[in-house]
């Protein structure tokens, strides 16, 4: 896919960019992916080969899917021995009773189970379809991914690598989910570096006077959304950068303010 700018105009300081403006590349030519591979390493080489080499102030946007490959959560199917419940969901809806059996152990538990759709939460929190369980891309036929065993530790730890070859960026490690009230999928965050994820409005007042009561932006998710843009689920390219955007830096951050508890959770 093409480069793109998004013009964006803003007052508020978090989302303020350079020449108003933002852009967004994709880092093309990354290998395919091993465990052990490091990817920071990787990223920063094939981004200078592109020309446009990632800089510090940059956000890192990394497909979730490159990231369990490098850290080995990957399963092969014929080392799946499925439970009874599997193999009955399985053969009642045409599914792999090994897959089932696999989104269920990568669940905390089942939200809703809808003929032959599993909504999960995942044991980092996430509600999504099939515990982010998928076979595409996944290197080898009958080999499953799964999702980071902990996101925000391997965006950390991707986030230091860069630092190690003197480059200070946030990094946003992204999946694709589906949203209630709406048709079609999009990137979001699963894990961040470096960024906080959180823009509050509340207690500001618009231009017209009105207090913002519960406006609240994730940014994180918005960027992980822009970058897919120029990712793409079949175009090879798991990484993407943003440079331009002048966001809320924290050493500190984690996911934990984008997980909405299930006691305010209209969908639990």
């Amino acid at each position: 896919m093409a480069n793109i700018a998004v013009a964006i105009r803003s007052p508020d300081t978090l989302c303020r960019v350079i020449d108003d403006a933002i852009s967004i590349f994709p880092v093309r030519g990354l290998p395919e992916i091993e465990p052990g591979s490091d990817l920071a390493s990787m990223i920063l080489e094939a981004s200078e080969h592109s020309g446009r080499r990632v800089a510090d102030g940059d956000v890192v946007i990394v497909t979730s899917k490159i990231v369990s490959k490098s850290e080995g959560a990957t399963i092969e199917l014929d080392d799946v021995e499925p439970s009874e419940f599997s193999v009955s969901w399985g053969l009642q809806w045409e599914k792999d009773p090994r897959l089932v059996e696999i989104v269920l152990r990568e669940s905390r538990r089942v939200v809703r189970q809808i003929g032959p759709v599993l909504i999960t939460e995942t044991h980092h929190g996430f509600v999504c379809a099939n515990s982010g369980v998928d076979q595409s891309s996944s290197g080898a036929h009958g080999r499953i991914v799964v999702l980071p065993k902990d996101p925000d530790a391997s965006a950390r730890h991707i986030r230091s690598s860069f630092a190690t070859h003197g480059v200070d960026v946030a990094v946003v490690i992204s999946d694709t989910f589906g949203r209630p009230w709406r048709e079609g999928q999009t990137d979001v965050c699963v894990g961040l570096a470096g960024i906080n994820p959180i823009r509050s409005y509340i207690g500001e007042v618009d231009p017209h006077g009105h207090e913002f009561k519960v406006q609240e932006i994730c940014v994180v998710d918005e960027i992980a959304a822009a970058a897919e843009l120029v990712k793409g689920n079949t175009s090879r390219i798991p990484v993407a950068v943003l440079s331009g955007l002048q966001f809320e830096a924290s050493d500190s951050a984690t996911m934990a303010p984008v997980l909405r508890d299930s006691s305010r959770d209209l969908f639990r």
